[in-house]
């Protein structure tokens, strides 16, 4: 059963954990997951703000899930842009093969990895589509934040994807508190008040269930509210 933490004792924990990274030389990859609107995003930028505050500036980088977006005219091609975000919208083998170098080069006192920069990249919501390479992991960051909604669902290579990570923290919130947060985040990106619902309460939800189910394998449940 996982363990079930306030964010208090969250922040706390991951306190320990980056400063342990730092001193012993082998890389933390902490996983946030949780339903559409659960806060992955906020929490992981505020954790690589406190780990960069108590050891530096090159400390802490967050690697995004949703870089690994599938382009919308595939989407198109295949007749599921109306169900984008889910699973198999994504590059799942893409997403594990990188996390693969990034496990890799960060284990420094292992001695793995050719000393290269990893890039990622990230998900551009102002123009719903992926960005290559937009995100830079340095050979000598200890700390990596990896934020996404399928980190612990049991399909496809999403599984590769996790055994990377040291930890996986499923985050939690009151469903009416997600559900608005949602459909705000929608009709900022462009929807109206109604399209934004209607997708909140439709493939966003479809997507919940499955990310809710699969949060019993994380290791951590945080409660963000």
């Amino acid at each position: 059963m996982p363990t079930s933490l306030d964010l208090d004792a969250a922040l706390r924990r991951f306190d320990v954990a980056a400063a342990e990274a730092v001193v012993s030389g082998r890389r933390l990859l902490l996983g946030l997951t949780g339903a559409p609107g659960a806060g992955k995003s906020t929490l992981a930028e505020r954790l690589v703000d406190r780990a960069r505050a108590a050891h530096g500036p090159a400390a802490a980088v967050v690697v995004p899930m949703d870089g690994f977006h599938l382009a919308n005219a595939l989407l198109i091609d295949r007749g599921s842009r109306d169900r984008k975000g889910a699973p198999d919208t994504f590059d799942d083998a893409g997403f594990a093969a990188l996390l693969v170098r990034v496990r890799e080069q960060g284990d420094l006192e292992a001695g793995r990895g050719d000393g290269r920069t990893v890039y990622a990249p990230r998900f551009d919501r102002e123009h719903d589509e992926s960005i290559g390479s937009a995100v830079s992991v340095p050979t000598a960051c200890p700390v990596v934040v990896v934020e996404g909604n399928y980190l612990l669902v049991a399909d496809g290579a999403w599984p590769d994807a996790a055994r990377c990570l040291d930890e996986v923290w499923h985050l939690t919130l009151p469903e009416t508190q997600r559900h608005e947060r949602l459909i705000a985040r929608h009709v900022a990106h462009g929807m109206d008040h109604d399209a934004a619902r209607a997708w909140a309460l439709g493939p966003d939800e479809a997507n919940a269930v499955l990310i809710e189910a699969a949060g019993t394998r994380a290791d951590v449940v945080v409660a963000v509210d």
